[in-house]
């Protein structure tokens, strides 16, 4: 049988299958009869297709995807839909139309040119479109797919994860938008190419992304974790104990990715492949050598691990806390080792120039030390789940991995906030076995690991200690509050439906 990650994209011709039964599914056919209708409201007509892509929430394993690493995200139900029409090939005007059932975001109109550049310096809504209909041209291309002559395409979009909150809703809508066109031009691919395609395609929007997100939104599996490798991309399935319950709660602190990536997402990119070139040289490989061959942290682990080992341990941090210092290095220290230019030294990539512009000082000791560690928690996260003992056991080991992880990310990464750090403590003082931020950070979401009879309760309080002050001061409505906290199981990945 094929594995799960070679298998296309599912089609479906009735929602079950995606949404379940009872009150989930009434809901979904609402959404779906209001898209159709709204769809030809503003189009005219109705869509030939639908596609739909989940956000998601990473258990453990943050900020290490972009760096070869595995990590262990579940699908959340929030999703992005997308309705699309491919408009006839006589057409004069040959436009990308793309509107939102949310009036919030105002219609996007771009040529039907798969050439076109993103302008990034005007940041629009309708880009995150843009980056899987160029994603999905290159691609087609190469795999040797006629793509013909560019046509009109009509596109409404209605989208339920939260924006800002680290639950990926940018990766939900460029997947279910490369899907929609996929779909459209009736073609289909594995699964694994897909999410490998849809990392690629968010690249043009500015964020290094590192895959995580498109991978989990693309071949999630319901009732199950997934256990995300890379290189190459495949999916384990990872069974989470029946007496826990993951809370996602938003911070309400908005994480704008793609908006402070020089500062704060591309440039911890930065940071660690400075710091897996620095280390590199330190243990041997000839400036230049290191410069052309090391591309993040997990390239060098091998190097790290020898040196550990000749101080009995197999632990890559050990080579981090002897050749990386704990001061933050200039530009100049960094260009002292690597004997060429920062610049040059990152290939004058645009992103990175922007990096190394804002930049003061580089954090190459605290990164590697993340990146290294939490990596490690991944393995030990899945080799808890499935190892022989109690449940009790279990969730509470659970819980301290998801703990240190928050401790990691906080002050090694230095990728939470003050927000954050609040709901964090709030959600351990009130049951939580292990709470972190989730996510890039700098805002959004965190993650609680909660036994299941205590959830009720659980969410009152978070209420009562979180939200109730906010809902006070009109930052939110207290009708909303069930968007902003909520109870998660895993949930199924991206589909197509025809009906």
């Amino acid at each position: 049988m094929a594995k799960h990650e070679e298998l296309p994209i599912p089609i479906f011709s009735t929602l079950n299958p995606v949404y379940g039964e009872g009150s989930q599914l009434e809901e979904a056919q609402l959404r779906f009869d209001k898209l159709k209708s709204k769809f030809v409201e503003v189009f005219g007509n109705p869509p030939d297709v639908f596609a739909r892509s989940p956000g998601r929430v990473n258990l453990i394993g943050e900020h290490i995807d972009y760096e070869g690493y595995s990590v262990l995200p579940m699908a959340i139900r929030q999703d992005t839909i997308v309705a699309i029409r491919k408009r006839d090939a006589g057409e004069a005007e040959k436009l990308l139309r793309i509107a939102n059932v949310n009036d919030k975001y105002q219609i996007c109109t771009y040529p039907a040119d798969p050439d076109q550049e993103i302008d990034l310096k005007n940041h629009r809504w309708g880009h995150y479109f843009i980056c899987g209909y160029k994603g999905y041209h290159e691609y087609a291309k190469a795999k040797g797919v006629n793509v013909g002559v560019p046509v009109g395409l009509d596109i409404l979009v209605d989208g339920t994860v939260p924006t800002g909150s680290g639950l990926s809703s940018s990766a939900a809508f460029v997947c279910s938008s490369t899907i929609a066109i996929m779909a459209a031009f009736e073609v289909n691919f594995p699964k694994k190419e897909i999410a490998q395609l849809t990392c690629e395609c968010e690249q043009h929007i500015g964020t290094e992304s590192g895959g995580m997100d498109q991978a989990i939104s693309v071949m999630a599996k319901n009732g199950f974790a997934e256990l995300i490798d890379f290189n190459p991309i495949r999916a384990t399935d990872v069974q989470l104990p029946a007496g826990g319950t993951f809370i996602i709660a938003h911070s309400l602190a908005e994480s704008q990715k793609a908006v402070t990536a020089a500062t704060n997402y591309n440039n911890r990119v930065v940071e660690c492949r400075l710091a897996a070139i620095v280390l590199g040289i330190k243990l041997g490989m000839k400036p230049q050598e290191a410069i052309s061959k090391v591309k993040t942290l997990s390239d060098v682990e091998g190097l790290c691990v020898s040196f550990a080992g000749t101080h009995g341990s197999s632990d890559p941090v050990l080579a981090v806390k002897e050749y990386l210092k704990e001061d933050p290095y200039t530009a100049e220290e960094i260009e002292k080792i690597t004997e060429e230019s920062l610049p040059s030294v990152l290939g004058n990539s645009p992103t990175s120039l922007d990096v190394l512009k804002a930049a003061k000082h580089f954090k190459l000791y605290q990164r590697a030390a993340h990146v290294y560690s939490e990596a490690k928690r991944v393995h030990a996260f899945k080799d808890t789940v499935y190892s022989n003992i109690s449940e009790e056991d279990m969730l509470k080991k659970l819980g301290d991995l998801m703990n240190e992880s928050h401790h990691s990310c906080s002050v090694l990464y230095e990728c939470s906030c003050p927000e954050l750090e609040e709901l964090v403590k709030i959600c351990r003082d009130n049951g939580a076995l292990g709470a972190r931020l989730t996510g890039a950070g700098w805002g959004g979401c965190a993650v609680a690991l909660v036994k299941e009879n205590i959830v009720p309760q659980f969410i009152l309080n978070l209420k009562e200690h979180f939200y109730q002050k906010r809902i006070d001061g009109g930052i939110i409505n207290n009708n909303d509050l069930g968007l902003y906290v909520f109870a998660s199981k895993p949930s199924s990945g991206a589909a197509i439906f025809k009906f």
